[in-house]
């Protein structure tokens, strides 16, 4: 019934449905631009988009003449400049409503290539400054234009081809019904059809079955460089691409089948003068009455230039601007390729180079010099590069990647990172500055079946901070049991907050004896933290992680706290022991501004008297204690509180530097105790080191404590060499305050 009633009605003839279609789109432009919607979009518009849209009118209305006011135009474009301004800045990020803005310009009749050209460039240049200034630095937001670009681009191609494709249709469908005409009258149908073959805008070319032309249209004729008489009769084979037939033969023979009713494809042709046009073809076949094909038609539309815009655009999305090297996306791309194709014991090396000291030139020098530096240094990079044929990226910044497929091992990719560094070396003479720099490179390099291309640059990455870790200008090739203990140690320091909170940790305190009669005079806190899945662990795992994370100032707290509850309740208990509590002062807990009044409240809280807390710093921790330091320490002696220097002898300092600090003890390293015994030379010298330590100690009025004690031999040379305390096992391990307890009762019962 479809057929019968399309039959009744007569068709438009393709002028009038040309001229119709043009005067609705006119109409819906119109209409676009001055709806409710538009102005809502308008009044919702960032700052700067009315600027952006004014400047965007007047380049269209150089380009292109346009139904419709300047008004209307600019109200056009500011609702699409809106649109784009909220894209980029949306979450989660889609390109969709810039491929719409795209199609809305031709849809608007802004069609002209040149206003494609100008939308991608100004989007590209001057949107961000003008109509986001507050994201305009963000790469996040920069990349997001880019994309931005390629699918506006990609927008205004669909929406040109699809009004092609239109055209074409409306063009096929004139054809078939002047084949229909010529029944009734075939005078006014060759008019019609020769009014649209002739005056048609895209190529129009009649070929038989045997792939000669028949006939070609005057834009036909001049797309390819030929007359019109030079063209009837040649084999169309001759104007194709030799790469192109077998594909185009294939699927012509699926449209002679009956497949589908049009075959629509890209095709390049060659011209007289022997260059290379792209052609977006349309073929359709004119049928016996037995189905058996007649004639072909086809639609040819010259698409070399919007190929060549999709091609630098493509460039502009995949290289850096400023180097004009690989950029991230690249990379990517090309890693891709290697995991997905290449064989599993395929190989792949990566050099992840960063430059040092980069932001102090950008600070000092300016930014322009600094960018001026990254392209010198990007050349040198890519000549490096060329001569082993690798890919070389700018991953942002200062950050560099050379990618080396298929090495015969790390060997390779090593000198490559030595060609790489002894380039970045060179000077650099920019303007009437001469600069120096140097580079760290990170090295990972092994068969793609053993890693995955995010681990791969993981890898990368991590071992460039190893190597400018071990002193910059050098690279460092990655060791995957290094990796596996950053890791942990990773893993250690991401935990350390919450245990704080879900009270994993816990104290022990080991006894400190007098070495004149054995009576207990003091105890060392000691923290332990019990892991959920690694059992207890010794501060030595987790205190370094926690000075570096600034947890050691919460937990060093806590530790306080709960060693001086403990030594309040030893207080009350058994007051005649006078027991001392020893807590371990880190060197960013000494710095801390609030330490003096950290120990005043939990002093206060906890009733203990500031004479019975001793607080033990590093000597290293101490030889930095000048300025506000200093008198923090002089403040905490003057709140009553003990100071002793830990480890004493393993650092910088001497006796006369400590003459100037409020401290009360020192307490012998652990390598001195050790080194005494009896009848051993070198145990002599040490004996004789400890004996002067002490002597001077006793004449500042200080008093000595030796730690790592472990065997009665060591103690009796210890007493008698006049050493006060001593801290180790031999007296007794880290022990539970219960245990402590216990000792003292067993103190006060004895």
């Amino acid at each position: 019934m479809a057929a019968a009633s399309e039959a009744r009605v007569p068709a438009p003839r393709a002028g009038e449905a040309t001229d119709a279609a043009d005067a609705r789109g006119t109409t819906d432009a119109r209409d676009a631009a001055a709806t409710p919607r538009a102005g809502d979009a308008a009044d919702a518009a960032p700052p700067g988009a009315r600027s952006f849209a004014a400047r965007w009118g007047e380049a269209v209305a150089q380009h292109v003449f346009v139904p419709m006011s300047a008004a209307e135009v600019e109200r056009l474009l500011l609702v699409q400049t809106t649109r784009l301004a909220a894209a980029a800045l949306a979450e989660p990020f889609a390109t969709a409503p810039a491929y719409e803005v795209g199609r809305a310009l031709v849809e608007a009749h802004l069609a002209e290539p040149a206003v494609l050209g100008w939308s991608v460039r100004a989007l590209g240049d001057g949107f961000l400054d003008t109509v986001l200034p507050a994201a305009a630095a963000s790469p996040a937001v920069r990349e997001r234009v880019a994309a931005l670009q390629g699918a506006l681009a990609a927008g205004f191609a669909g929406a040109l081809r699809d009004r092609t494709f239109s055209q074409q249709e409306r063009i096929a469908r004139s054809a078939w019904q002047a084949r229909d005409l010529v029944e009734r009258a075939l005078r006014d149908s060759e008019d019609k059809f020769r009014t649209v073959f002739t005056g048609a805008a895209i190529g129009i070319a009649i070929a038989d079955t045997a792939g000669r032309l028949v006939e070609v249209n005057e834009s036909f004729a001049r797309m390819l460089g030929y007359t019109v008489a030079e063209l009837r009769h040649m084999p169309w084979s001759n104007l194709a691409h030799p790469d192109d037939e077998r594909r185009i033969w294939e699927l012509y023979q699926g449209l002679v089948a009956g497949d589908y009713p049009t075959l629509q494809v890209e095709k390049r042709y060659y011209r007289k003068d022997g260059s290379l046009v792209r052609t977006h073809l349309a073929l359709s076949l004119i049928r016996h009455d037995d189905g058996s094909p007649r004639f072909g038609v086809a639609m040819v539309e010259d698409i070399t230039e919007r190929h060549e815009l999709q091609q630098r655009l493509r460039f502009q999305a995949l290289h850096d601007p400023l180097t004009g090297l690989a950029n991230r996306t690249l990379l990517f791309e090309r890693l891709n390729r290697i995991f997905a194709g290449a064989p599993p014991q395929h190989r792949v090396g990566v050099c992840f180079l960063d430059l040092d000291g980069f932001k102090g030139i950008n600070d000092s020098l300016g930014h322009d010099l600094g960018d001026r530096l990254l392209v010198v240094i990007a050349q040198r990079l890519a000549e490096c590069g060329a001569e082993g044929g690798h890919l070389v990226a700018r991953m942002g910044g200062d950050e560099f990647v050379i990618l080396v497929e298929g090495p015969s091992g790390a060997d390779e990719v090593v000198e490559v990172a030595e060609r790489a560094l002894t380039a970045v070396a060179t000077p650099v003479l920019i303007g009437d500055q001469q600069l120096v720099v140097s580079a760290s490179i990170g090295i990972v390099e092994g068969p793609i079946d053993e890693t995955s291309r995010l681990d791969l640059m993981k890898a990368a990455d991590t071992t460039l901070y190893w190597a400018k870790a071990e002193g910059r200008g050098r690279w460092a090739l990655y060791d995957p049991v290094r990796s596996a203990r950053d890791r942990a140690k990773a893993a250690l320091a991401a935990r350390l907050p919450a245990a704080l909170e879900r009270g994993e940790f816990e104290v022990d305190y080991q006894p400190i004896l007098a070495l004149a009669d054995g009576s207990l005079r003091a105890v060392e806190a000691l923290v332990r933290w019990r892991h959920p899945e690694l059992g207890l662990l010794g501060p030595d795992r987790f205190i370094g992680l926690s000075e570096e994370t600034g947890l050691i100032v919460p937990l060093g707290r806590w530790v306080l706290e709960r060693a001086c509850a403990d030594g309040e309740r030893w207080r009350r208990e058994f007051p005649e022991a006078g027991l001392v509590i020893s807590v371990n002062l880190a060197a960013r807990q000494a710095n801390d501004a609030a330490i003096v009044r950290t120990v005043a409240d939990v002093l206060r809280r906890t009733g203990l008297p500031a004479e019975l807390l001793q607080l033990e710093l590093t000597e290293s921790a101490l030889m930095g204690s000048a300025g506000e330091p200093l008198r923090t320490l002089h403040r905490l002696s003057a709140l009553g509180v003990r100071l002793a220097v830990d480890d004493f002898g393993t650092g910088y300092s001497s006796l006369a530097y400590l003459r100037r600090l409020p401290i009360h003890s020192l307490k012998l390293a652990a390598p001195f105790v050790e080194g005494i015994r009896s009848g051993d030379p070198r145990g002599m010298v040490d004996e004789r080191i400890v004996d002067a330590l002490v002597r001077l100690a006793h004449a500042l009025g200080l008093s000595v404590t030796a730690e790592a004690v472990e065997t009665a031999e060591q103690a009796e040379l210890l007493r008698a060499l006049g050493c006060d305390d001593g801290q180790g096992m031999f007296f007794g391990a880290p022990a539970p305050a219960a245990e402590i307890t216990a000792l003292l009762g067993k103190e006060r019962t004895d």
